[in-house]
């Protein structure tokens, strides 16, 4: 019996690494319980708890999901007549199972029938469904649905929805993208009008809807028909029903088990999430935000899986007498993988960190900001606003490093099984397939690197890696790692005043390369902390580290060299459009 949580033995070494119990306790007194059948009896209670959880998640995604993967991706979903969609019924099995296991409801307070999970917990969970099946993480990961239901909706829409979705008898989707409207999501269109008893219908088109056949849609509106921007937006919920028609099943390159619909709304009834006008401004960047690490989870899961299957098909494949892994070039393929996955994880499960530290202080000042004195609100206040700017930062760095990630590792995994991998007899072609998605939904990789590259040149970066400079591992060639990463950041710290002397347009051009180097620093010190604690990773580290600084002399090099060819002469290389014939 495979479980994909426990044979995952960074996963396994990351969850005692992290502090549980402070994040836990945090968790717990800040989610209300209301008259939950289960209430656990103490911190350690709770911490054994996740790791059930996860054992579950482990075990549906390694016999059930993974098992299911190939069938449901050659086959997908239908689209029926009545313009209704049909799920495939092992996608239909899949749902059926996480919701006999009480998994729908992962991150909501055991008040509304949920486990109560931190985010931290939840993207492992995520990252072991995604390595099962890449394309049922897009109906697992919606969750953050519920999440934002409960931290802007009103009690009766909560009261309303949130058991639902935690007894699994709903999906959701988010409802944002449309036809002239994808990056830039103040250009939607769509409308909501309010009749004279003040009540609420939609009007319009939606594309690119992931799971847009759910039965609980989050939609983004045009409130203000005035106001032409993105204070004109507001977030609204409706039910699917007669008045939205699926208009359209996209025909995708991956992922082909989570359906991407075109929607139409006709006069559909719909209630307000929150306020009027804070719909993209305050909860839609609060539910991407969410859904950016989902996908940086969602990408560490298939490559995980990629990783694998090339191990594997190294060990077994024997050329010239031997398994290829003995040849240098393959072996270091391999290895180059494992630790390029290893190094996203540790980025992407300490922003997850990060965003428990953030949303339970912020729910400590919401709901019980009377039992602070002003000093304790002070202070808290202070910490939220911290946190607030680096989870601005690492989020983005995180979606964009672990998906381009996925990409790299799926690609190699081809390379090492050669003609083999290109074949549809393995997997290997299905997560490439299925990664190559993950740079581009959610926000493209270039969109990420424009947000993060605001953390390093407003200092957010500096002051958050100065911390980790100063902590003392009392390990001869652990501190000697630390002095070299010291050195580059400070090198970096002056590259970026070079390309802001040069101004902004400049730091734009090269702000893929001062990300580059700022998570490869950042992830070298997680890496460090890690090796702390474990033998193993002390080799990771060298190695991650040793190669990051090899890489990062050519990109101080392109941050510095001053050249503005794709400014000063874009149209000049490129030439002129083709004219239609």
């Amino acid at each position: 019996m495979a479980n994909f949580f426990t044979d995952n033995q960074d996963i396994q070494f990351l969850f005692d690494y992290f502090d549980l119990k402070d994040i836990a306790a945090l968790q717990e007194r800040e989610t209300p319980n209301g008259d939950a059948d289960y209430l656990p009896r103490s911190i350690d209670d709770v911490i054994d708890n996740y790791h059930n959880v996860l054992m579950i998640v482990g075990d549906i995604s390694g016999n059930i999901l993974a098992k299911n993967a190939e069938t449901v991706d050659a086959e997908g979903n239908t689209l029926n007549a009545d313009q209704t969609v049909t799920l495939h019924p092992l996608v239909q099995k899949n749902l059926d199972k996480m919701r006999q296991a009480d998994l729908q409801g992962f991150t909501l307070p055991r008040k509304y029938g949920g486990i109560n999970c931190p985010t931290l917990i939840y993207t492992m969970a995520t990252e072991i469904v995604s390595r099962g099946d890449c394309s049922f993480m897009n109906m697992f990961g919606l969750q953050g649905i519920a999440e934002t239901i409960y931290a802007f909706a009103s009690d009766e829409i909560k009261d309303e929805y949130l058991p639902q979705f935690a007894r699994g008898e709903v999906t959701g989707a988010m409802v944002l993208t449309e036809p002239d409207a994808g990056s830039d999501l103040q250009a939607v269109r769509l409308r909501a009008d309010q009749d004279e008893n003040g009540n609420w219908v939609l009007n319009g088109v939606k594309r690119f809807i992931t799971n847009g056949c759910g039965e609980v849609l989050l939609v983004l509106a045009r409130s203000e028909a005035q106001i032409s921007d993105g204070r004109g937006l507001s977030l609204f919920i409706c039910d699917r029903g007669p008045t939205v028609k699926v208009r359209h099943l996209e025909n995708k390159l991956g992922i082909h088990g989570s359906p991407t619909c075109e929607l139409v709304f006709t006069n559909t009834p719909c209630r307000l999430i929150g306020e009027r006008q804070r719909g993209l401004i305050t909860y839609v960047m609060a539910l991407m935000n969410g859904a950016r690490l989902g996908i940086a989870a969602q990408s560490l899961g298939v490559a995980e899986a990629a990783q694998r299957l090339a191990r594997d098909y190294a060990n077994s494949r024997e050329q010239f007498g031997a398994p290829i892994e003995h040849l240098p070039a393959v072996a270091e393929m391999v290895l180059d993988m494992r630790v390029r996955i290893e190094a996203a994880r540790a980025l992407c499960y300490e922003t997850a960190r990060v965003c428990d530290y953030e949303n339970n202080i912020n729910r400590l000042l919401e709901r019980n900001a009377d039992a602070l004195s002003e000093d304790e609100k002070k202070s808290y206040k202070q910490k939220s606003r911290s946190l607030k700017k680096l989870n601005a930062m690492l989020t983005p760095m995180s979606k964009y490093y672990c998906s381009e990630m996925s990409i790299s590792v799926a690609t190699d995994a081809i390379q090492v099984l050669g003609g083999s991998g290109y074949m549809k007899d393995y997997a290997s072609e299905r997560y490439y397939r299925d990664a190559r998605i993950t740079t581009i939904y959610e926000g493209t990789s270039q969109l990420q690197v424009v947000a993060a590259v605001r953390g390093l040149t407003s200092g957010v970066y500096k002051s958050y890696v100065e911390e980790f400079q100063t902590k003392e591992y009392g390990d001869e060639a652990l501190d000697a790692l630390k002095a070299k990463l010291i050195t580059v950041h400070a090198k970096l710290i002056d590259a970026i005043d070079v390309a802001r002397a040069k101004g902004s347009a400049y730091v734009e051009l090269r702000a893929r390369k001062i990300v580059d180097v700022g998570i490869a620093i950042l992830v070298g010190h997680y890496l460090l902390g890690q090796a702390a604690k474990d033998d193993r990773k002390k080799k990771v580290a060298d190695y991650f580290i040793t190669k990051s600084l090899a890489e990062i002399a050519g990109l101080f090099a392109l941050i510095q060299n001053g050249s503005t060819h794709v400014l000063d002469n874009y149209l000049e290389f490129v030439g002129a459009v083709s004219e239609a014939e």
